[in-house]
């Protein structure tokens, strides 16, 4: 019988109620008494030398309150990169600055060269087009391979070279990898193309400076994934505020993506006005804006090869990857080619020797960061692509294939770094083949033939590390912050509950599914716990939410801090029983002492706490309050086995996916509803990757796809209906609640499934094509399927 209540329950999401009716608070909804818009000029060519910035006519414009340009943050802090790459020859990266505004240079198009500050947002526009530009044009770098070229233009001239760092993970002895590839019975090659993607979260992006001259207090409301991260940024890195002056809100969040995680310039700039202002400023970004001013997703291009020996045993990968960082170093960027792409090669996979080379470039472009995955989809793509390809090149069966080289014992030492704990991929694959109806698949097929059609079978696996910390690993790999997470329990005198936690939600169901962890710990109903986040003045410390991290390391810290809640109130209950705190059981919100029927309730406790006149607590302080911090000793490691089918029209190349199913293994799992509707979410994303989305600049650094009306994002008819299976658990070994993350899976396990599907459609028709780059446009597969 499913459960109605706490952990395992599909209880409904408690936030939608505001969202659903018009009742949530957004940034843009905030709008503080007194406050100026800013509009920021942005550049529109990809690469220029800044001559001069005219602002005298525009300054006498009606409503304009200040103009900015880079000069106004000379000796200001630059926006700081939050993960050190060390090279293969352990040298650092190369780290330029990247300015609050453009200073000396413009570096791609939509660089922000000035800042108009008005009373309203017409006239910050209508001064910004009066400002007086002389730019001097020079060549932009765009392609990867060309920017890494000896004597190629440079993005940032104090540089060596555009080269931002040459990484290498795995096997460094190149005659070991030279000698595993000439003794292979079979050795599979792919080139392919991860590409560019823009977040296009439903909210866009907004920041609201406010500023107290008689406190000297900064607020800034930002739509951001960590609010923490954000203030201690601008704080260490970028204005040298003193911390503890500095309030950062993230409210009602519409989607991130990863998006969101980042520091921005706009960020910086509304709290650096305010102040220079002395009234608050606000900036909300249009939908164009926000195409050149986003940080963008994934940008690979990269070779494999993937060794067999005359059994079709994997005996060696080797992998070269150009990753596009664009103009500037992002908050996450320099990590997510390396190490969240480079650690996941492996795969479920026992290859025993793996070796893994990245070049991060600087190019004219948006700057790259992390996408719903972050190196993960890149990973496994590159992976379960050439797996397929190997299988059809050895006249196999894919899945056979990927079953003879599953890893089968645990915990595994992978050759690129992590160390799996748990899994089962055989059975995960057992749960697919019976979700997806492998077997039903030939009379399918048949029908689809009768009608015209082609249709095709794609499946794929996938494994990612997320849950993203600990923090003495990541140190060590170059993260500059530590990665755990934080919450304090706060427990009312009438037996109410509010956890203040370090992660933000925005989409994830926080206020849903941590209450039903805490409330079944202390055997209450789940609405007496409320979740607050979001407001750095309210809750502890924390590193926010991305990396599928929120229950694995904040909800871990939750449990700590509710068991420190629940052994003080047994002490509480004890005085109250005339027992010893040993004897005391907590159940169904009931303390009672062991072997006997005296009991008493959770909320006589908590009243007891905050009003202790009937008996001494000599060794007890009054309130019920405790405060935990969490950092795991592994990643979590999630993995899955993905099948999609798709039809192909051959008069046209169009692609339809008829039927999609996925089998996940998340451990434990808190509540089924929302982990269903993660992964319907992340399969939807990768869709829109594998057949839609595609961000594309020209040689001189323009973007060529700047709206919807070029950027084609996934609808509802694109998508079928899911067939979603998480019953296959592992729990992870390493937290209390035995979970792992899931928001990240649908969107890492697609892209492969989907492409596979075509090729295989392909195929069947007749046409060995190999492979086709993502997306898998109509006329890309018409373009294929005819020569």
């Amino acid at each position: 019988m499913p459960k109605d209540s706490g952990i395992g329950a599909s209880s409904k999401r408690r936030e939608d109620v505001r969202f659903l009716t018009g009742e949530g608070n957004y940034t843009d909804d905030i709008n503080v008494h007194g406050q100026a818009h800013v509009y920021f000029l942005r550049s529109d060519i990809a690469h220029g030398t800044i001559n001069s910035i005219g602002t005298e006519a525009a300054a006498g414009m009606p409503g304009v309150v200040r103009i900015f340009t880079g000069a106004d943050f000379e000796g200001v802090g630059g926006i700081p990169c939050g993960w050190q790459v060390t090279d293969r020859n352990g040298e650092p990266m190369q780290e330029p600055p990247h300015p609050i505004l453009a200073q000396g240079k413009v570096r791609h198009v939509g660089d922000p060269i000035a800042a108009v500050v008005a009373e309203t947002l017409e006239q910050a526009r209508d001064a910004a087009e009066a400002i007086e530009l002389d730019i001097a044009e020079l060549p932009a770098v765009v392609d990867m391979k060309a920017a890494a070229a000896e004597g190629s233009t440079k993005v940032h001239d104090d540089l060596t070279s555009n080269i931002c760092y040459d990484w290498v993970l795995g096997e460094t002895d190149e005659q070991v990898v030279s000698d595993t590839f000439a003794n292979a019975a079979h050795v599979t090659t792919l080139d392919l193309v991860n590409n560019r993607l823009v977040a296009n979260p439903m909210e866009p992006r907004v920041a609201v400076g406010d500023y107290s001259r008689g406190t000297d207090e900064h607020t800034l409301y930002t739509t951001s994934q960590n609010p923490h991260v954000i203030r201690l940024l601008m704080c260490a890195f970028v204005l040298g505020l003193p911390e503890h002056k500095v309030r950062v809100v993230a409210p009602d969040v519409g989607g991130g993506f990863g998006t969101k995680i980042f520091h921005y310039a706009e960020e910086a700039f509304v709290t650096f006005a305010a102040k220079a202002c002395n009234r608050p400023v606000k900036w909300t970004a249009s939908r164009s804006e926000a195409f050149m001013s986003d940080a963008h997703g994934r940008d690979h291009v990269t070779t494999i090869e993937l060794a067999l020996d005359g059994e079709n045993n994997f005996i060696g990968l080797r992998t070269n990857t150009h990753a596009n960082m664009g103009a500037y170093l992002s908050t996450f960027s320099s990590s997510v080619p390396t190490w969240l792409h480079g650690t996941l090669m492996a795969g479920n996979y026992k290859t025993p020797m793996i070796q893994v080379n990245v070049k991060a470039m600087f190019t004219n472009t948006v700057p790259v960061d992390a996408y719903r995955g972050a190196g993960r989809p890149e990973a496994t793509f590159q992976l379960e692509r050439v797996i397929d390809k190997a299988a059809r090149e050895l006249g196999v069966d894919p899945i056979a294939l990927r079953r003879q080289n599953f890893i089968t014992e645990f915990p595994y030492d992978t050759p690129v770094a992590l160390t799996y704990d748990t899994g089962d991929y055989n059975g995960t694959m057992d749960k697919l083949e019976a979700a997806a109806d492998i077997a039903g698949f030939a009379a399918r097929k048949a029908e689809s033939e009768a009608n015209g059609k082609l249709r095709g079978l794609g499946v794929n696996c996938y494994i990612e590390a997320c849950g993203i910390a600990p923090s003495n690993i990541v140190g060590m790999l170059g993260a500059r912050a530590g990665l755990y997470d934080a919450a304090t329990v706060r427990v009312n005198a009438t037996g109410s509950i509010s956890v203040m936690v370090g992660a933000h939600s925005h989409g994830q169901g926080h206020e849903t599914a941590f209450p039903q962890v805490v409330a079944e710990m202390i055997g209450i109903d789940e609405s007496q716990v409320e979740i607050v986040h979001g407001d750095t003045s309210k809750i502890p410390f924390g590193m926010g939410t991305y990396g599928s991290r929120s229950l694995a390391v904040c909800g871990s810290a939750m449990v700590r801090a509710t068991e420190k809640i629940i052994n003080k109130a047994k002490k509480i209950a004890a005085h109250l029983l005339e027992a010893s705190d040993a004897d005391i059981e907590l159940k169904d919100g009931q303390f009672t002492v062991a072997g006997t029927d005296k009991s008493v309730a959770w909320g006589d406790v908590t009243l007891t706490a905050y009003v202790p006149h009937n008996f001494p607590l000599e060794d007890i302080e009054p309130g019920l309050e405790e405060t935990a911090f969490y950092d795991p000793a592994n990643f979590t490691y999630p993995a899955g086995a993905y099948a999609c089918e798709v039809e192909v029209d051959p008069e046209t190349g169009k692609v339809s996916i008829e039927r999609f199913a996925a089998a996940d293994d998340f451990g434990n799992i808190v509540n089924p509803m929302i982990v269903d509707g993660q992964v319907h979410g992340g399969i939807g994303q990768g869709i829109g990757q594998a057949l839609l989305e595609n961000c594309v600049y020209d040689d001189n650094g323009q973007l060529l796809s700047a709206s919807y009306m070029d950027y084609a994002m996934p609808r509802a008819d694109d998508v079928p209906f899911y067939t979603v299976d998480h019953s296959s658990q592992t729990p992870c070994t390493h937290n209390p609640l035995g979970v792992k993350g899931c928001g990240e899976a649908g969107a890492i396990g697609s892209p492969p499934a989907v492409v596979n599907a075509v090729i295989d459609a392909l195929q069947s028709g007749g046409k060995d094509v190999g492979h086709i780059d993502m997306p898998v446009s109509p006329s890309r597969v018409w373009a294929a399927m005819n020569g």
